[in-house]
């Protein structure tokens, strides 16, 4: 079994914990009983890019269920759960590459092995293999039938692709079902990236000025959040309507250069580059902490800061103080990686239940429609979305109505009128 993981001992600790969250997986769970009855997967070979944690061991052991010959690799240098990597390897037969803390050498070493499985199809949280795919293996792309895409920075990547005329594969933007976005960026970003923030810091979150740049799903789920644990929260936008939609839900909304001056905690959730710059960290209260819950390192401005910095020191784990030139001390959180998986432990279960049912049945619809579709990035078929509600509904018990006859007819109808 191909492998790079810390060490294969922590495997009975990841198996727990694997189990654990396979507990509040209901909807992954109930596909991973049909994959091993049918095995639609059989003979298909699947490289991911996904964080490793627990919530994605239950689909990696769901894939395999399904027949297929799966390679794991990490999304994010600091998004690996140990335990859960070595537990794959020596409890469920996966090969993983995946270290905590791997240097940028070693992480593209990684996705290079995942690649090296000659996968048909690959599936990515920010669309790094696609990308390699399309720059230094173009060769290998030739044997790729499709890949999925499970963020918001990965679709747009990939939607760039496209646009160009340059993707050479159809993707399944799994981000963009609604059982995915409107909830594990909403609700997973929202408790996740508090939590991160929280065990790194151990601050008080109430009558803290919380500013949250962009106002997306994962900024209205963060800035919610953020509110009801009693944050007095600023929101930061460029789109004026998601700035609206901020004030309209009871927010201050202005300027990163204004809330700079005000805020006491930070975080970007924003996909896009230099969102917090150097001019910004030069005013901000000493005692500010920075942190980014947007897929890459790039929402802060670090090699700003670090030009203004006259003394760098880690004051707690994953925690660096950095004394300014103008004296002031600003606190940045995970090297400004995903806080939320770096200090944290990442979404809970049960809304990566509804992601990952959606990454396993667009893998099984790539199987059987790859041939039939463009080289576009296509959102989740729309009955799978909505079975993916409907089995998750069933699993907390909850029903709800149908439509009567009378009603479908009206539906499709233009002659009733008023």
């Amino acid at each position: 079994m191909k492998h790079h993981v810390k060490d294969l001992k922590l495997s009975k600790a990841g198996k727990s914990r694997i189990e654990w969250a396979e507990m509040d997986m209901p909807v992954l769970r109930r596909i991973k009983e049909q994959f091993k009855k049918k095995k639609p997967l059989k003979g298909t070979k699947i490289a991911a890019c996904l964080h490793v944690t627990t919530e994605t061991a239950n689909l990696m052991i769901t894939l395999k269920a399904g027949g297929a010959d799966v390679t794991l690799c990490a999304s994010n240098p600091l998004s690996t759960q140990d335990d859960v990597a070595a537990s794959l390897v020596k409890d469920f037969g996966i090969s993983t590459y995946a270290i905590k803390g791997e240097s940028n050498k070693v992480y593209y070493e990684h996705l290079n092995a995942a690649l090296d499985a000659k996968p048909h199809i690959t599936m990515d949280d920010g669309a790094d293999l696609v990308s390699i795919l399309h720059s230094k293996r173009k060769k290998d792309a030739a044997n790729i039938i499709g890949s999925t895409e499970e963020t918001t920075t990965g679709v747009i990547r990939l939607k760039s692709l496209a646009g160009q005329g340059l993707l050479k594969f159809p993707v399944i933007a799994v981000n963009d079902a609604a059982t995915k976005h409107f909830f594990d960026n909403r609700y997973g970003t929202g408790q996740s990236t508090l939590d991160g923030i929280i065990r790194a810091t151990n601050r008080l979150i109430a009558g803290a000025v919380f500013v949250v740049s962009g106002y997306g799903w994962c900024g209205r789920g963060l800035a919610m959040r953020a509110k009801g644990m009693g944050a007095d929260v600023i929101v930061v936008e460029v789109d004026p309507i998601k700035a609206l939609e901020a004030v309209m839900d009871g927010f201050r909304v202005m300027p990163i250069a204004e809330a700079a001056k005000l805020g006491d905690m930070f975080c970007t959730v924003t996909g896009n580059i230099n969102v917090i710059r150097k001019e910004h960290f030069r005013v901000m209260k000493s005692g500010a902490i920075v942190s980014n819950s947007g897929h890459f390192n790039v929402e802060l401005g670090l090699d700003g800061l670090r030009k203004i910095t006259k003394k760098k020191r880690e004051v707690r784990p994953y925690v660096i103080e950095h004394t300014m030139t103008n004296n002031k001390r600003i606190y940045v959180l995970a090297e400004g990686r995903l806080v939320n998986l770096a200090c944290a432990e990442g979404h809970p279960a049960s809304v990566m239940d509804m992601s990952f049912a959606n990454q396993a049945l667009s893998a099984t619809f790539l199987v059987s429609k790859a041939k039939k579709l463009k080289n576009e990035v296509y959102k989740v078929p729309e009955n799978i979305d909505r079975e993916i509600a409907r089995v998750k509904l069933m699993s907390h018990g909850v029903k709800i109505d149908k439509l009567t006859k009378e009603q479908e007819v009206y539906l499709a109808s233009w002659e009733m009128g008023t």
